[in-house]
């Protein structure tokens, strides 16, 4: 089950050969806050204008913006202002994504503390991605012009990376060069999984109990044997998070941001998850988290297996929670990145491959716990370094390329980026 190359919410690679597990995402893209009808494409999006004016507005392409609001009004008219909240719970989620990418396998398995803080990381950076692209989701009903921005904003951009890691890799790692569009590489396996994800939305809207449905799928797919086409594995075991996303209104964010127990319950709840995360770390196997391996992979018998999943899911959401609770609710200076987090989710990759192929890393590997605190600091800037509108214009040819037929000309004076599309 394993995908090509590294998991998206994890190390970035193993100190003999290419990275192991597979890759990541990134939030899909725009303002939740739109009436179903409303919403559009791409990994999350929904059709918010920035609060910045800086900031990318009403995505097109659904992909190139923020990697967990991919829609958009389909009109192309300007939907309700976008919510700061969201916008910086994106960017802080890309920021995980990049960090845990920065770290190699060997530095994970070689010190307790920061094996304990990928942990920590991974159980829930991902599938708060996932919850929100459902979320902002909830518009998409197969019209037309939300099939284009789809294919325009998630498809394409698949395609065109699926070609540049295959080429990084070849460089870096010395593999021969070989492109397997249907096997996602490394991060792509987002774009894949989310392009799936968004055609069954209206599926989930005529299902009954439709989450309890979703859990149950996820868990038949840990153990049954699938192959890596489409990233089937993560995208049938991360379900749940998308068809949750699905089900929440603005009135539950809202919740977690004015009910003064909930945040104040919210640190306590991270600070015992990065406890038990550091008790654990010694007999834990990160794959687990991964949700690229199944069952047999795993190495476990069918009813522990089953009680551990089940058990992962209440701790995610109960840190997935406690996470949306400490996110600012205002505007701060990382707002306006929020809404283009398909941009460093899609190039931190192709630097982090590079990284660990040659070995840029590995001065920092024997330092344990400081080397992981100084690849900390520079995956935050490169997170943030890619979200800047010089390195947006450079790449939008890249993640937002021009598809006759199906977008339309950016108007001028817009800046680079849309607010669509991630995360491990």
């Amino acid at each position: 089950m394993a995908s090509k190359i590294i998991d998206p919410a994890g190390p970035g690679g193993a100190d003999s050969g290419p990275p192991a597990g597979s890759g990541v995402p990134g939030d899909a893209a725009g303002a939740a806050e739109a009436a179903p009808v409303a919403a559009e494409t791409v990994p999350v999006v929904a059709s918010e204008v920035p609060a910045d004016p800086g900031a990318p507005s009403g995505a097109v392409h659904g992909a190139a913006g923020s990697a967990a609001d991919a829609d958009s009004t389909s009109d192309g008219t300007r939907g309700p202002a976008r919510d700061p909240f969201l916008d910086n719970a994106k960017f802080l989620l890309i920021v995980l994504v990049v960090i845990g990418h920065s770290w190699p396998m060997g530095l994970v398995e070689g010190s307790r503390t920061v094996k304990a803080g990928y942990l920590w990381i991974s159980s829930f950076h991902m599938p708060a991605f996932i919850l929100l692209s459902g979320y902002f989701s909830r518009g998409f009903t197969g019209r037309p012009a939300q099939l284009r921005r789809l294919v325009a904003g998630v498809l394409v951009p698949y395609l065109v990376f699926e070609v540049l890691y295959t080429a990084v890799e070849t460089a870096a790692w010395g593999k021969p060069f070989r492109l397997t569009l249907t096997e996602p590489t490394f991060v792509c396996w987002f774009l894949a999984a989310l392009f799936v994800w968004r055609l069954t939305v209206p599926l989930w809207r005529v299902i009954p109990r439709p989450l309890p449905v979703a859990v149950l799928v996820s868990l038949a797919a840990g153990t049954s044997t699938l192959g890596n086409d489409l990233a089937l594995p993560r995208v049938l075991m991360f379900l749940p998070w998308f068809v949750l996303g699905l089900a929440l209104r603005p009135a539950h964010f809202a919740r977690l941001r004015t009910s003064a127990p909930l945040r104040w319950c919210a640190p306590l709840v991270l600070a015992a998850g990065g406890a038990a995360a550091y008790a654990l770390a010694p007999g834990t196997d990160v794959h687990w988290l991964w949700m690229s391996h199944g069952q047999a992979e795993l190495g476990a018998s069918t009813l522990p297996y089953l009680l551990v999943r089940l058990a992962l899911f209440a701790v995610t959401a109960l840190m997935t929670g406690a996470f949306l609770a400490v996110v600012p609710r205002r505007t701060r200076w990382i707002t306006a990145f929020g809404a283009v987090t398909l941009y460093p989710y899609l190039l931190h990759g192709l630097l982090t491959t590079a990284a660990h192929g040659y070995g840029w890393e590995a001065p920092l590997r024997p330092l344990g716990p400081l080397g992981a605190g100084l690849l900390t600091v520079c995956g935050a800037a490169v997170a943030v370094l890619l979200s800047t509108a010089p390195v947006r214009r450079l790449a939008r040819p890249l993640i937002e390329p021009p598809v006759p037929g199906l977008t339309r000309p950016r108007r001028r004076g817009r800046s680079p980026g849309t607010s669509e599309p991630r995360t491990a």
